[in-house]
């Protein structure tokens, strides 16, 4: 069984920063892509950033220059460091992964149950 949890949602100000942790656990033998989603309520879920197994980042228009994507392979973890929030920013954050659990022939994805931003002041 594979999850992914995720932490470090909250309320911050505008202007303010946060960091989204999520780690993956379980049955894993490989993890490729990483990363970061956002649904606001009443819009679709978008992509916020994502990051492949070697490090390579791609990140929604909104928040380049703003947030920054990071792993750490060893530990099957994702960051999300997140400055200059913006009332916009406001959503509900999950974090998703591309694995390959032991024992399976073909990689899935897996999301989290997702951790709350709010950007008010």
């Amino acid at each position: 069984q594979v999850q992914l949890l995720e932490s470090g949602g909250g309320l911050v100000q505008p202007g303010g920063s946060l960091r989204l942790s999520c780690a993956a656990s379980g049955s894993i033998f490989s993890i490729n892509s990483m990363g970061w989603y956002r649904q606001a309520p009443g819009r679709q879920r978008e992509l916020v950033a994502t990051i492949t197994s070697t490090g390579g980042t791609n990140y929604a228009d909104s928040v380049k220059g703003r947030f920054t994507i990071s792993r750490d392979n060893a530990k099957n973890t994702v960051n999300l460091q997140m400055n200059s929030l913006k009332p916009e920013d406001t959503a509900d954050y999950y974090c998703r992964a591309n694995i390959l659990a032991n024992g399976d022939m073909w990689w899935q994805i897996y999301w989290g149950q997702g951790t709350q931003v709010t950007v008010s002041g």
